[in-house]
C-alpha cells in the first residue's frame, strides 16, 4: 500500500483526483473504456468535485458501479446514495453508463442484477473510503472476508449509524435504516487498482487501526493492505495518530 499524506483536505482531494483521472485516461486509451466503482459519503465530496472537473476525461467511455445503498430508502431521500451519485458524479461528469442499486423494495433482486453486470468484466479502479468504525463500504466489523458474492445485504452497527447522523444524513440513529446492500470485501479487492480517500480527524483512529493493527475482520479496511495496488490518500488530520514511520512525509503540494 502506498500512503500519501497531505497538509490539508483540498490538496489531498486534488492529488487523488489527478491520480484517478490518469487511471481513467490510460484505461480508455488502452481498451476504449474504463469501468469504475464509486464510493460516497461526506469524505468523498472534495475528491469527486475535483475529479469531475478534471480535464481530458472522456466520461462517455466510463462505466460506473455503485458501492452500497440503504435498504428501503427512495432515490429522492436526502441520504440516498443513488441521489448522491447522480448529483455529484453522474450528471456532473456526463456518465452515460451506470449501475445503481435500487434497494427500496427488492434489495436482493437489485443486488443480484447489478452484481451480474459488475462481474461481467474486470474493474479498472475502485474509489473507496474508510468508516469511523473501520468499515469498508458498508462492511462493518466483524466483516465477512470470505464471501465471493459481489453484493451482500448487511446489518449496520451502532457506530456506523452514529456516523450517518454525524454527517447530517439522518436526524437520529433510529432513523438510519437497519440494513444496506454493500459490495463485498472480496469483490472490492477484485479491482485492479484502489484509491482510498480519507480526510478528517474523525477518521484518525480508524486509519491508525487500518494501518497499524493486524489484518482482521475486526478492522475491515485493514484488508486493503493485502491488495497489490492501493493508494491511501490522507489529509493531516486523518493521519494525526499514525506513527510517522508509517505515515511518511506530509506533502505540501497536490503535484507530489
Amino acid at each position: 500500500m502506498q500512503i500519501k499524506t497531505y497538509l490539508d483536505r483540498p490538496t489531498m482531494a486534488r492529488a487523488a483526483a489527478r491520480h484517478a483521472a490518469g487511471i481513467l485516461g490510460r484505461s480508455i486509451k488502452e481498451k476504449g473504456h474504463a469501468r469504475i466503482i464509486a464510493g460516497t459519503g461526506a469524505s468523498q465530496f472534495d475528491f469527486l468535485e475535483a475529479l469531475t472537473a478534471a480535464p481530458d476525461v472522456d466520461w462517455t467511455r466510463v462505466e460506473m458501479f455503485h458501492l452500497d445503498e440503504y435498504v428501503g430508502v427512495s432515490v429522492d431521500h436526502p441520504a440516498s446514495f443513488r441521489k448522491y451519485l447522480l448529483e455529484r458524479l453522474i450528471r456532473k461528469a456526463g456518465i452515460t453508463r451506470y449501475h445503481l442499486i435500487d434497494a427500496e423494495r427488492d434489495a436482493a433482486g437489485a443486488a443480484a442484477r447489478v452484481g451480474r453486470e459488475l462481474t461481467s468484466a474486470p474493474i479498472d479502479v475502485a474509489f473507496v473510503g474508510i468508516g469511523e468504525n473501520g468499515h469498508l463500504a458498508f462492511n462493518d466489523p466483524p466483516a465477512d472476508f470470505d464471501t465471493r458474492e459481489p453484493y451482500i445485504i448487511v446489518t449496520l452497527d451502532e457506530a456506523c449509524r452514529r456516523q450517518q447522523v454525524g454527517e447530517g444524513w439522518f436526524d437520529s440513529p433510529d432513523a438510519v435504516p437497519a440494513k444496506a446492500v454493500s459490495m463485498s470485501v472480496r469483490q472490492i479487492l477484485e479491482a485492479r487498482e484502489i484509491l482510498c480517500v480519507v480526510p478528517d480527524a474523525r477518521k484518525a483512529a480508524a486509519v491508525k487501526a487500518t494501518l497499524e493493527e493486524s489484518v482482521s475482520p475486526a478492522v475491515p479496511a485493514s484488508i486493503l493492505r493485502t491488495h497489490a495496488n492501493v493508494t491511501l490518500y490522507l489529509d493531516h488530520d486523518a493521519a494525526a495518530l499514525l506513527d510517522p514511520r508509517v505515515r511518511g512525509p506530509i506533502l505540501q503540494s497536490d503535484a507530489a
